[in-house]
């Protein structure tokens, strides 16, 4: 009985792990960057170009998180025009194709059931 639930501990605290790994938000600015390239078929130029604007938006977002102490009213009021300014950032970047692409997955972020914010703009951690 004790090996079974040991194994049941292990299993949990092994898919624990591995899902949190793979949660929208924590990868690196880098990895978001490769993400949208392979989503919107961006050259490497654009993707160097996301992957420095991610770079820029976490480290804000982070500033941001550190000054709201922990009241999440103020840090989601303050994080809207960092979001705002960081996709029109992005757009720039991007053809009038990937645009319309680009729009369409944050509006897709949004209608499945998220916030909008896993679109890949936030912080990594």
């Amino acid at each position: 009985m004790r090996n079974f639930l040991l194994a049941c501990f292990i299993l949990v605290g092994i898919t624990t792990a591995s899902n949190a790994q793979n949660h929208p938000g924590t990868n690196s600015p880098a990895e978001k960057a490769k993400e949208l390239q392979k989503q919107l078929k961006l050259n490497n130029a654009q993707t160097t170009k996301i992957e420095k604007i991610y770079e820029e938006s976490s480290k804000k977002f982070d500033k941001i998180k550190t000054d709201a102490h922990g009241d999440n009213n103020k840090m989601l009021t303050a994080i809207k025009p960092l979001r705002t300014a960081t996709i029109t950032k992005i757009k720039a970047v991007l053809t009038a194709k990937q645009a319309v692409k680009y729009d369409k997955l944050i509006k897709e972020s949004k209608n499945t059931g998220g916030s909008g914010w896993g679109d890949g703009w936030s912080a990594p951690n």
